[in-house]
């Protein structure tokens, strides 16, 4: 079958206003660009002629500039989910212009697919390669693209020339069944696969093939810094003594980690734990730290849904891609953060909190509790079917005029019964078998920033000599929030 070949502008003029459009890719791997590019310059021209034009966006997670940034600027975007992480669109969110609902990533497929979102009219898909069959050779990210592209009326391929087509065989393309119809997902091990190597579409759907040659630029993270290293360091050491106490079996057990910097600290701290044996990662999202644990044999395997590599340790693995076809799959994200596998597997899952309040109830949302960050993502889809739920995050923010550890959540993502262990470069707080109280006095010992514990402290006993399980203050419980609105260092709080 023979596909219209076509430029990203006359792509772009096939969506309508109101349009409701999907994407591949998780991160900026496996993101479309020059399309939605494409169509924010024609969302301007609209709009200068004075008319509306606005689409709906639902994306794999975290996109690129050529599309959250250009559309958000454009102010061409109506509704948007799950996940964001551009700063433009951000501002877009926070003001109200753009309608966003936060979703955890292992329902946004099933949702789509019931139909409780409406329906999808596009479907736009970075490719390295598809043939006449509508078979699809996905290149560094998966996302939601199986389901976008099962439910979608019109697919819009961009193929990619940047990448090299020998990616191919990395990939495990599977959805579940719907109930009442839905069985087992048979995956026992990170390293089993289960589904197709291709992602298949139906041929007659692809309305556009736009030739295109593009990176994802993705930047190489920041340095480790000593805060950082010591998160690392403690959750390196606090695995080390699960390890040796016998409550991680012989084997170990397969690691999720978040992204960003201090994920990465941690990783490089798991490279460094002598103690600790090899292990697999079933986790989200690839970063460099992983390619260079699995080339020193640290890890065996790693399932993920995203190679969320800087540019020059993707060329690194293209250069040996069938060794790294050995230890690495790429998945849809609707796998990778299944509850079932994650509870089946025993992932030992370790994320990342804004902030986090004496009870052990978790923030990974919201500044302040009223300004959106990026999402709630796969943390929760990880943190309440994990063997053990680890949250991180520095005690302090903002030159430490802000406690990361305060009386009461701003916004609740995790509550207390999903989290186990708390760590912040401080130290460990252990909250299994611990009532309100001991919770309380175990995170103020141990993960709070000295600075701050004697408020912590005194905002604990407030409640001393009342009936009550939480030693929780109503009138007092978001006074440390209050107090840096009011005079931009919490610091200042008095009881």
């Amino acid at each position: 079958m023979k596909y219209p070949k076509m430029t990203a502008e006359e792509a772009a003029d096939l969506i309508k206003n109101g349009d409701t459009l999907s994407f591949s890719g998780f991160t900026a791997a496996g993101t479309p660009r020059e399309v939605p590019a494409a169509l924010a310059r024609r969302a301007k021209r609209e709009h200068a002629k004075g008319r509306e034009f606005k689409v709906d966006l639902f994306t794999g997670a975290v996109t690129n500039d050529g599309l959250d940034d250009a559309l958000a600027k454009a102010h061409a975007v109506g509704r948007r989910m799950p996940f964001n992480g551009s700063s433009v669109m951000r501002s877009a969110i926070n003001s109200g212009e753009v309608n966003y609902f936060d979703m955890h990533l292992s329902v946004v497929g099933q949702y789509v697919r019931y139909g409780f979102l409406g329906k999808v009219d596009f479907c736009i898909i970075e490719a390295v390669d598809l043939n006449d069959k509508g078979e699809i050779v996905l290149s560094g990210g998966v996302g939601c693209v199986d389901t976008y592209s099962q439910v979608c009326e019109k697919i819009i391929v961009e193929l990619n020339h940047a990448y090299d087509v020998r990616i191919r065989g990395i990939h495990d393309i599977y959805t579940p069944a719907s109930p009442p119809h839905r069985r087992e997902i048979p995956i026992y091990e990170p390293s089993d696969r289960i589904g197709s190597p291709v992602l298949k579409v139906d041929p007659k759907k692809i309305v556009a093939v736009v030739d295109c040659n593009y990176r994802y630029n993705v930047k190489p993270f920041t340095p480790v810094d000593e805060v950082t290293a010591q998160l690392g360091r403690n959750v390196a050491q606090f695995l080390t003594d699960e390890y040796l106490s016998g409550r991680i079996p012989p084997e170990f057990l397969p690691l999720q980690s978040g992204v960003g910097n201090i994920s990465n600290a941690i990783l490089h701290s798991l490279q460094e734990a002598p103690e600790i044996p090899p292990f697999k990662l079933y986790t989200e999202v690839l970063q460099d730290q992983v390619i260079e644990l699995i080339d020193m044999g640290r890890c065996t395997f790693a399932s993920s849904g995203s190679l969320a590599l800087s540019d020059e340790v993707y060329d690194k693995v293209m250069s040996n891609i069938e060794f790294y076809k050995q230890h690495i799959i790429l998945r849809p994200y609707e796998l990778s953060n299944h509850p079932e596998i994650v509870r089946r597997l025993g992932i030992i899952a370790i994320n990342t909190a804004l902030e986090a309040d004496i009870f052990g109830n978790v923030n990974s949302t919201h500044v302040m509790g009223t300004k959106m960050m990026n999402g709630v993502g796969g943390a929760a889809d990880f943190a309440r079917n994990a063997y053990i739920s680890v949250f991180i995050c520095p005690s302090v923010a903002k030159g430490g005029s802000i406690s990361a550890i305060v009386p009461y959540v701003s916004h609740l993502d995790s509550s207390e019964h999903s989290v186990m262990i708390l760590i912040t470069e401080q130290g460990v707080a252990d909250l299994r078998g611990k009532n309100p109280r001991q919770r309380a006095e175990t995170i103020i010992e141990n993960c709070a920033h000295p600075s701050y514990r004697p408020l912590l402290r005194q905002y604990l006993h407030l409640m001393d000599g009342t009936d009550g399980h939480t030693p929780m203050s109503l009138s007092k419980a978001f006074s440390f929030h209050e107090e840096f609105m009011k005079s931009g260092d919490m610091h200042n709080v008095r009881f």
